[in-house]
């Protein structure tokens, strides 16, 4: 079996067997159900981890380390600490393999567990929290995110930096990830550009996304239908709206609900049909948006003029909140009767 030695600065150690003999091995498959696609190329994960800056001497999580491709990158820079937080039984012994070859250098800790459900507030030990407008945190997220779950990460960990908590507790914490090719675009995609969607407005209100690179699918085994794109995130010191999250996500995802239509029309089911024309044409109004531009034309300032306006509009009427034109027809009336959560639950089992 071929032997490989992973370098750090002035220590060498102990040899260990290749990713892909490893893979051969434990038999390690690529399960298509959780999205795993390994990628065995090590000029490619040494480019990963490239993007994500300088991390020698400071902490590292990284996200679905699998076989340990991306993981053994990281440890060729030397990280004070490295947590590598896996689902997957499977890969425990190859992460056990690596967390002893370089335990004279790293403090490589093994978490089996969901990354959804992991909280990084104090997983980092013996980090210092940074001021947010100072340098950026010693702390780095780094991850080949299985496709199924990228989007849904990624919105939950841009609600932690607005609010800065778990990873971000710490400071400006730097993120580097894989998504689809496609995804990737979306995610840093300007004004007027087709892709522009959702997530290019979320991800650059609270951060400065960048597209570094892209890597073939035929890079990754299985071969995934797609190529991926390889992005950056790193959070502004000064977010562009201190607005809630869950409100600015809200606007964010009725914008862009009709994207091909004139953006009033996604917009207008924020309100219940009784003031719904009203409504929506003071909304425009008073943020002095054309009505007829589509989702995809409108600036994130523009945007955020919206969504100060719908905020203005939920403090003079807070029961507009609760109209949801998705919900049944009956709840959504008998919400905006006032009714008590409890009580629709009680009357629509009953209908």
């Amino acid at each position: 079996m071929a032997t490989r030695y992973i370098k750090s600065s002035g220590a060498r150690l102990p040899p260990l067997p290749t990713l892909r003999d490893l893979v051969k091995l434990y038999k390690l498959t690529a399960i298509k159900q959780l999205s795993q696609n390994f990628l065995m190329d090590e000029r490619l994960t040494d480019k990963i981890v490239r993007a994500a800056g300088h991390i020698q001497d400071h902490h590292v999580l990284e996200v679905g380390p699998g076989p340990g491709g991306i993981t053994r990158s990281i440890l060729r820079q030397c990280p004070k600490q490295l947590i590598v937080v896996e689902k997957d039984r499977r890969f425990m012994p190859t992460m056990e393999l690596l967390a002893e070859a370089c335990k004279q250098t790293t403090d490589m800790k093994i978490v089996r567990g969901d990354i959804l459900k992991y909280d990084m507030e104090n997983c980092f030990e013996g980090c210092e929290r940074t001021d947010w407008h100072g340098p950026r945190a010693p702390v780095h997220l780094i991850g080949n995110l299985p496709f199924a779950i990228s989007t849904r990460l990624l919105i939950n960990w841009l609600k932690d930096i607005s609010l800065k908590r778990g990873a971000w507790a710490y400071g400006r914490t730097s993120l580097t990830l894989t998504f689809q090719k496609e995804v990737a675009d979306r995610i840093v995609a300007p004004i007027l550009s087709k892709e522009r969607c959702r997530l290019s407005i979320m991800s650059q209100l609270w951060t400065k996304p960048q597209l570094r690179f892209t890597i073939p699918g035929t890079a990754f085994v299985p071969k995934p239908e797609v190529d991926v794109g390889v992005v950056t995130f790193v959070p502004h010191r000064d977010p562009m709206t201190d607005l809630d999250f869950d409100l600015v996500e809200k606007m964010a995802r009725y914008l862009f609900s009709m994207r091909q239509k004139y953006c009033r029309r996604g917009i207008q089911n924020l309100f219940s049909p009784d003031i719904r024309e009203e409504y929506t044409a003071k909304i425009f109004q008073l943020a002095d948006i054309d009505p007829q531009l589509r989702s995809f034309q409108i600036s994130n300032e523009e945007f955020l003029r919206l969504c100060i306006v719908y905020n203005d509009m939920l403090k003079e009427n807070p029961d507009i909140a609760k109209y949801d034109y998705r919900g049944p027809r009956i709840s959504r009336d008998l919400c905006w009767q006032g009714q008590t959560e409890e009580n629709i639950e009680e009357i629509v089992e009953k209908s």
